[in-house]
């Protein structure tokens, strides 16, 4: 044990005095940057010949503007990673089938460039599922929607269906595998299968869909918690492990057992966690534990990924939620900031965390790393006012009319909302149920508000009383981010998807008003006058010079806000969340729109900008 570990230390040692010549060679040379591949050869990998060790941390490409990718990465390099990795996002890249952006935010293959450019080796993971704490796991909804597809399974229509989105990723970014000379060093297959099943040959089956899309000439591995992996990791395929903070030696201990000849590397090393809507606070982990941690984990001369290394912000709504299997499980969305308490904060601003990783890397391979960046500027906002609004009972589409509620899917829909609307006949006191709620519902009787239904906290039912005359009941329904991780992640259904009941008599009869705000183009009928009920509200700030900022949501209640036509994230008044970060290219010198929407009858608001984000105390 003890030569072992002496030559893993050799091993660090000179695999980052090849990665030094490496960067050096290739920096600022454009496109004719040419990546050497990495191999394995026994418990170690090999680049040129020579034993080389990965340092990586996870950016995710969406979650930060195009105008700050190479900021990210430059301050990777600064912490002395050597590799980057990020996901690529199945839902984003084919938002109805068939149909494929990879053009502006979503230009992955622009981001790998980038990476290369900036002396960054990349690893690629291309799921078809991603987990991420993303809407879905990253699975379109127009698939997770459809009760005729099984996903994650053999089912012919599931593959059929991953094998094109893996074509389309192949088409845009094989050529960048280092084997090509590109940045690429390792493509995972499927991702953390064996937390979710055990069939080893629907792996197999995505491990040939990823080699049909011209991807299968890097490095092909699996990654999952250490108990899972047996479940998923194919014989010949490099098994990788993902775990948190202590767990370390023992998970190691794991791998080095069922795989004891091969390099021992962490996929997900969690250097901090999520936060979810309604917890008390903003998740904070400890950042001095965690740098002895990976010290010891460099000090045996093994590989690395931090997850993350920048999170960044969730936008729109793409922010996905938890729930357990058991009969206590809780359904957990996810907030819009993506913070994960990490080595960058939500900003970009190097965190405590970043310098104690830094020293220890620095530490451990005896190379210093480049300078940071010069710091992006933050600043605040002067108060603003929303100065109109417009209702939603004026910004109705044309209604789909059914027998029992549609769901989002059925009525075509991705995300957002969907209004239920049906005539009752009086006079009538009684419970209204909701079967199967997904996920937050306000419901109305004659436009008046009767109470809310959360499934957070398992609510399914309320009372309501129905005049002689009759009423108009609407049922104003949000999907809060459908289910990213575990057994209910197979039915993404959105919307109403049980029966409607009152009284024990199933609802009949419905009107279905399908709104995805994808835009605040078109919303009619604006009034500086008090409105009732749900609605818009917009209002105006110029700006000299924009700067990053932090726009506080403290005084909303529930919705999302466009900035710009940006939909920069939804907004909550249970917390922790109180802001949300702006980043200034989404600002513009002289005026920028500012449009609101809300659940709640608001009072005349206000909105700032803060230089610090804010979060429930």
């Amino acid at each position: 044990m003890v030569r072992q570990a002496a030559r893993c230390k050799l091993v660090v040692f000179a695999s980052y005095l090849l990665f030094g010549f490496f960067a050096l060679s290739t920096r600022g040379v454009g496109q004719t940057l040419r990546t050497p591949p990495v191999t394995i050869e026994g418990d170690h990998f090999l680049r040129a010949g020579k034993p080389y060790q990965i340092i990586s941390g996870t950016i995710h490409y969406p979650r930060v503007p195009r105008e700050y990718w190479r900021d990210r990465l430059r301050k990777a390099r600064a912490m002395g990673l050597n590799t980057v990795e990020t996901y690529v996002f199945w839902n984003l890249h084919e938002p109805r089938p068939g149909v494929f952006d990879f053009s502006g935010q979503l230009d992955l293959a622009r981001f790998i460039r980038m990476a290369q450019e900036e002396g960054l080796n990349v690893l690629l993971r291309p799921g078809p599922y991603v987990c991420a704490e993303w809407e879905a796991g990253g699975l379109p909804s127009w698939l997770v929607g459809d009760q005729e597809v099984q996903v994650r399974t053999r089912d012919l229509k599931f593959l059929a269906a991953a094998q094109r989105y893996l074509d389309r990723v192949g088409k845009e970014v094989a050529n960048l595998q280092a084997t090509h000379g590109g940045p690429i060093i390792a493509i995972q297959v499927e991702n953390e299968y064996g937390s979710y099943g055990h069939d080893k040959e629907y792996i197999e089956a995505i491990r040939k869909e990823v080699v049909h899309a011209g991807l299968g000439d890097s490095l092909l591995y699996t990654s999952d918690g250490a108990d899972q992996l047996p479940n998923d990791a194919l014989p010949d395929l490099l098994a990788v492990i993902n775990f948190g903070p202590g767990d370390a030696k023992r998970d190691f201990a794991k791998l080095a057992e069922l795989r004891p000849h091969q390099p021992m590397t962490t996929g997900e090393y969690w250097d901090g966690w999520f936060d979810a809507w309604g917890n008390k606070q903003h998740v904070h982990t400890d950042a001095e534990a965690q740098a002895e941690e990976i010290d010891w984990i460099l000090g045996q001369g093994y590989s690395v990924n931090l997850y993350m290394f920048h999170g960044g912000t969730t936008r729109g709504f793409m922010n996905g939620a938890n729930m357990g299997s058991g009969s206590d499980a809780r359904y957990e969305p996810q907030t819009t900031s993506y913070d994960y308490d990490a080595a960058l904060d939500e900003a970009g601003r190097p965190t405590r965390k970043f310098f104690l990783l830094r020293d220890v890397i620095e530490r451990r391979t005896g190379i210093k790393p480049p300078p940071l960046p010069d710091p992006l500027t933050i600043g605040s906002l002067k108060e603003f006012a929303l100065t109109e609004s417009a209702s939603i009972w004026d910004n109705l589409p044309e209604p789909v009319e059914s027998v029992a509620p549609k769901t989002m899917e059925q009525l075509g829909q991705s995300y957002g909302y969907v209004l239920y609307r049906t005539k009752l006949t009086g006079s009538r006191k009684g419970t209204l149920k909701i079967e199967d709620l997904r996920d937050y519902a306000a419901v109305y009787v004659d436009g008046k508000l009767a109470g809310t239904l959360d499934r957070r906290l398992r609510q399914s039912s309320l009372p309501i009383e129905i005049p002689a005359a009759g009423a108009s009941l609407d049922i104003l329904v949000e999907n809060t981010g459908r289910i990213n991780f575990g057994t209910h992640l197979a039915d993404g259904r959105a919307g109403i998807v049980g029966p409607v009941s009152l009284e024990g008599r199933v609802l009949q009869g419905w009107k279905n008003y399908s709104l995805p705000m994808n835009s605040p183009e078109g919303i009619r009928h604006w009034t500086k006058d008090k409105v009732v009920g749900p609605a818009f509200h917009r209002g105006t700030f110029t700006l000299s010079k924009p700067t990053d900022t932090n726009l506080d949501t403290s005084t909303l209640t529930k919705g999302f806000v466009w900035l710009n036509g940006h939909n920069l994230g939804r907004t909550w008044n249970i917390g922790p969340q109180e802001s949300i970060f702006v980043p200034a290219p989404w600002l513009q010198q002289g005026t920028n729109d500012v449009v609101v929407f809300d659940y709640a009858e608001l009072p005349p608001i206000s909105l700032r900008g803060l230089a610090e984000p804010l979060w429930s105390k």
